[in-house]
């Protein structure tokens, strides 16, 4: 049997993986452009800024389950892409025009946000089947890695790029880098050559496809485990970052210059990361490297939680947790993403991906609040320890499924037996003894 090409070598997952890195790029740039825009430019009040950083979030809420069940009906996946990035991109682009026409208001920036965010939402939903798709089985997980390690080469070029298009182009016109990283990203999907004819699953109505995808979710061990884990993960994980940068300034006293570096070493850390959760799980599998990141994941917090000492050994602590943080994030996004593709039918991938997506993302705000609010009676570091006690309960979705590993089979005494009668006075052992005792430990060890 032939083995498949490298992913390097593949030329349409190329021109896949080269779309999302340069518009997510541009989405980065955005993040920084375009509440500047507002402050800058419109004197935009806080409550309209509050509503700005919200309208990227809104659609998530609003259209995930729907965006799920909408990709299981489809035929073929790469139209509605390239149709989601050529919205986005005419949406982007009436920024800039609406500036040079003295038109440009907050309410626009709302609602170009709120149009792209749910463009975002739904191109999401269809790319995670379509991988499935073009990546052979063996290998999705490593695709997987190569879409994370994006979100973290964006991470770090993006906020830097945006500062000096700031600087060259004022920053409405900077937007304009956004609505044409889409263009780019519609161009590239269009020269992908593999071909679509899927047979969708018979639909039996949009919303009891939207509970077909939750009800196999929670039904099944290995995806209601992957779930638990990810809800519990990011919920405390975001009170984390709700309090880290105040940690940081306040009670370690790292200076604001060193701020963004730091936070750029968890992106570079996201590169690393997805480059060996790569070789991980061809030697070890995605349970084991799953379960793995779970596992490191409360230690990195914990760490910042009992730092101490002087500036510059909490500047290196701090660099080397950062970098370990986005590499285990990478790590354990790309194994759960392996692990739903693996276990989950064709016809469900994108309702039980969307459905992943919803409660993982959907619960990140509730952990910002909760994580502020906290702070403001028990103080930052019990918070971050808290934290880091919170995130540790996640192993235990993994430790009570199937994902757990296995355990090493048991030693089987060899039993004793009296003398035989022959000449040799060799004890005997019955036949069968032993094959009995292994089909035995088979049957104990846990399923994966």
């Amino acid at each position: 049997m032939n083995q498949p090409a490298p992913l390097r070598e593949q030329r349409d997952y190329r021109l896949l993986w080269s779309a999302r890195t340069i518009s997510i790029t541009g989405s980065e740039v955005s993040k920084i452009v375009v509440p500047l825009t507002a402050i800058t430019l419109l004197a935009a009040s806080p409550f309209q800024m509050g509503l700005l950083t919200a309208a990227a979030a809104v659609p998530a809420l609003l259209f995930g389950l729907h965006s799920g069940a909408i990709a299981d009906r489809l035929r073929r996946y790469r139209p509605l892409m390239i149709g989601c990035e050529l919205v986005s991109c005419a949406a982007a682009l009436t920024v800039p025009l609406a500036w040079v026409l003295g038109v440009l208001t907050v309410p626009l920036l709302i609602t170009v946000a709120l149009v792209i965010g749910t463009a975002a939402v739904l191109f999401r939903a269809v790319n995670f089947p379509y991988v499935a798709a073009l990546v052979p089985p063996d290998q999705r997980t490593a695709a997987m890695a190569g879409f994370n390690a994006s979100y973290s080469v964006a991470s770090v070029a993006g906020p830097g790029l945006a500062g000096v298009l700031v600087q060259v182009l004022t920053a409405p016109l900077a937007i304009l880098v956004e609505g044409i990283s889409f263009l780019v990203s519609a161009i590239l999907l269009r020269t992908i050559r593999t071909p679509e004819d899927r047979q969708p699953a018979p639909s039996r109505g949009l919303w009891r496809d939207m509970t077909e995808g939750l009800r196999v979710t929670i039904s099944r061990p290995v995806l209601r485990a992957l779930l638990g884990a990810g809800v519990t993960i990011n919920f405390f994980a975001m009170a984390y970052v709700a309090v880290a940068m105040l940690y940081m300034l306040h009670t370690l006293g790292i200076p604001v210059g060193l701020i963004g570096p730091l936070t750029a070493l968890s992106g570079i850390g996201g590169i690393l990361g997805a480059w060996g959760t790569t070789r991980l799980v061809k030697r070890h599998g995605e349970n084991k490297v799953l379960v793995g990141s779970v596992l490191f994941f409360p230690i990195e917090i914990l760490v910042v939680g009992l730092l101490d000492g002087p500036l510059w050994w909490k500047v290196a602590v701090l660099g080397v947790t950062g970098a370990s943080t986005g590499a285990i994030v990478v790590a354990f996004a790309s194994c759960m993403s392996g692990v739903i593709m693996r276990d989950t039918a064709e016809e469900l991938h994108g309702r039980v991906n969307a459905t992943m997506t919803f409660a993982v993302q959907g619960v990140m705000a509730l952990g910002a609040l909760a994580g502020g609010a906290l702070a403001e009676v028990l103080g930052l570091r019990p918070v971050i320890l808290l934290c880091a006690a919170g995130i540790a309960t996640a192993v235990l979705w993994i430790w009570a499924s199937p994902l757990r590993p296995p355990s090493p089979p048991r030693a089987v005494p060899w039993p004793r037996s009296r003398p035989g009668k022959g000449r040799s006075g060799a004890a005997s052992v019955p036949l069968g003894s032993s094959a009995e005792a292994d089909r035995t430990i088979t049957k104990r060890q846990p399923l994966v």
